[in-house]
């Protein structure tokens, strides 16, 4: 029998070791796990709705199957009406994104000081390039890139996985998910299934905070934006408002994005008609109020509980290691490390190790502090 701590010590050795061959694996593969991971994560959304079936008397494979035959139908609904004009809007885009870089190049240098203007073209003096040059340089290697992105093999390939492999994985994740949570919880080690089954919890709280709520706002947030911007008659307001909602499930992307294409599209479109550029920044303003102040709190509330700072680490973390797969499993990751953390400098504090040779005269003082703070409390709330 080992002692103790050497056996607490093998046991985390175990579960670090088993984390990092997962991390390895998942950057091993990363170019094909997104189908995996889209239909992992829808099923983790769609879960409480398939709980809410089997709660009124509906089998599970039934219930499974009923909420998949709905979202095929939503998805063929929004294919057949939306997609052709996406696609369509994409090509359009395309092609005429050189052009529209070109007038707000020119745009923009009219409205540029004259020094700033000069310290440019010293910079660049080398390639006798001026501004209109140089964004038909950047526009000419984001065309490149779009239709490489748009025509590749590789984008080829990840459609058709996600169309044909997303569906299947989700039918199953969703139909066994109770199945598998129970399967993992007979794993837990017996010493400390209670423990680990507390921080599940809190990171189950975490994630679908965010993944539930956050994925309620992007599409929200998309259907705003596509249909205040087709109002206002913005050139691809369709393409430019979904992209700007869905992108929102990435924090900070999805705005900023969003609100960069189409006032830079209003401008080279509605200039110098500048009340419908200010409409396009009326448009991003307000969403961004209404997400702020409304849908983010009532939705997603505070479960998630990063730091901004920590926050936009994770994200360029995650992307730079796994992509734009990382990008949106960023932060519920970053969430459940979060707890993960917490809980173990929790341990920490209350341990030997922290509290040293004294820790029973440490543990009693604490004990003694917190009382004294809880009473002082009491007493406030009561004056």
């Amino acid at each position: 029998m080992l002692p103790a701590d050497i056996s607490r010590r093998a046991q985390i050795g175990f579960w670090l070791g088993l984390l990092a061959l997962l991390i390895f694996g998942m950057w091993l593969l990363g170019e094909i796990m997104t189908p995996f991971i889209a239909g992992m994560v829808l099923a983790y959304f769609l879960d409480p709705a398939a709980d809410a079936l089997e709660r009124i008397g509906l089998p599970r494979a039934a219930a499974t199957t009923i909420i998949l035959l709905l979202c095929l139908l939503a998805f063929i609904a929004i294919f057949l009406l939306v997609a052709p004009l996406l696609a369509e809007q994409a090509r359009l885009l395309t092609e005429n994104l050189p052009e529209a870089l070109k007038k707000l190049a020119l745009l923009i240098d009219q409205w540029m000081p004259q020094q700033l203007k000069d310290a440019l073209r010293r910079t660049t003096a080398q390639e006798n390039l001026d501004m209109g040059q140089l964004a038909g340089k950047a526009a000419g290697w984001l065309g490149d890139v779009l239709k490489s992105l748009l025509s590749g093999t590789a984008a080829v390939f990840n459609f058709l996985s996600l169309l044909i492999i997303t569906p299947i994985v989700l039918f199953y994740m969703l139909n066994d998910w109770d199945r598998m949570v129970a399967r993992l919880d007979s794993w837990l080690p017996r010493d400390h299934a209670n423990e680990v089954r507390a921080i599940a919890r809190d990171i189950d709280t975490a994630m679908a905070g965010f993944i539930r709520g956050q994925g309620t706002v992007a599409l929200i947030q998309g259907s705003f934006y596509a249909i205040s911007l087709m109002a206002v008659g913005l050139h691809f307001g369709l393409l430019i408002g979904l992209m700007a909602g869905f992108m929102s499930f990435i924090p900070y992307v999805g705005a900023t994005l969003g609100g960069v294409l189409a006032i830079g599209m209003a401008l080279v479109q509605f200039w110098p008609d500048w009340t419908m550029v200010l409409a396009v920044v009326a448009i991003f303003a307000l969403g961004q109020f209404v997400e702020g102040n409304f849908l983010t709190p009532k939705l997603v509330g505070d479960s998630v509980g990063l730091h901004p700072v920590w926050m936009m680490f994770a994200l360029m973390a995650f992307g730079y290691l796994f992509g734009f797969t990382g990008l949106l499993l960023a932060v519920p990751v970053a969430a459940a490390i979060r707890v993960v953390i917490a809980h173990g400098l929790k341990v920490y504090l209350g341990s030997a190790l922290y509290l040293g040779n004294g820790a029973g005269n440490h543990t009693g003082a604490t004990a003694a502090e917190s009382g004294q703070t809880a009473e002082k409390d009491k007493n406030d709330e009561t004056s």
